[in-house]
């Protein structure tokens, strides 16, 4: 290696890697790529969604672009993101596992909050899908209704958690439902399932979340209204 290129391409590599890493190292920009995984967004409906100023949102959204993360487009006067890669679901999924693994902090909230509303083992992809199509199962999207309309599982009523108190007679009470939002540890799905559980109904949650559902290659459903 030349004395006037003491960077090799191996540490020029390592480099870039630590661009993505960093990219990633703050909490409400992995928010942020758990709401672009549902479907593209504009600045403001992710400012709204993540519970920040819009300022704030563009700067992560830019850190995040910039590190190839993200990718955006020109829609009239609204400029839209999205994920630059399916694998950046992976990367999240990689991030996830590794916490739950080897911080305590972690472990705490998980056997704390989440568990305390849902301890049962969560239903698979292809179980339920094997149960969708021989019809024995209803599936309930939780998220809002704008993010239903761009995608959703097949057959899926969508109720919002913020309505499913008023809206409990759409449920059957004959058969189980499984309810699903955004992720694995998205809180609509595991607060509709403590609702409903006492309530009375019989309800499970999916193991993760619509992305990972439509990524894994799964069938999915459009509803735009």
């Amino acid at each position: 290696m030349s004395s006037q290129n003491p960077k090799g391409p191996k540490s020029a590599l390592f480099a870039g890697f630590a661009e993505v890493a960093k990219a990633l190292g703050q909490g409400h920009r992995l928010e942020i790529l758990e709401l672009l995984a549902q479907s593209e967004r504009s600045v403001e409906v992710l400012a709204e969604r993540a519970g920040l100023s819009i300022a704030n949102a563009s700067q992560h959204l830019r850190l995040m672009r910039r590190a190839g993360l993200l990718v955006s487009r020109r829609d009239g006067k609204r400029i839209l993101y999205g994920l630059s890669d399916p694998a950046v679901l992976d990367l999240m999924a990689a991030l996830r596992r590794v916490a739950e693994r080897n911080l305590a902090e972690v472990r705490e909230v998980i056997g704390g909050y989440f568990h305390e509303r849902d301890a049962l083992e969560p239903v698979g992809r292809r179980e339920l899908a094997r149960r969708l199509k021989d019809g024995l199962v209803t599936v309930l999207d939780v998220r809002p209704e704008d993010e239903f309309g761009t995608g959703h599982l097949p057959q899926a009523i969508n109720i919002p958690l913020r309505e499913l108190t008023s809206r409990l007679r759409e449920l059957p009470r004959d058969r189980e439902i499984v309810a699903y939002c955004r992720g694995p540890y998205c809180v609509l799905a595991f607060e509709a399932v403590a609702l409903l559980r006492r309530r009375g109904f019989r309800i499970r949650r999916l193991e993760d979340g619509y992305p990972e559902w439509k990524a894994a290659g799964l069938p999915v459903a459009q509803d735009r209204r």
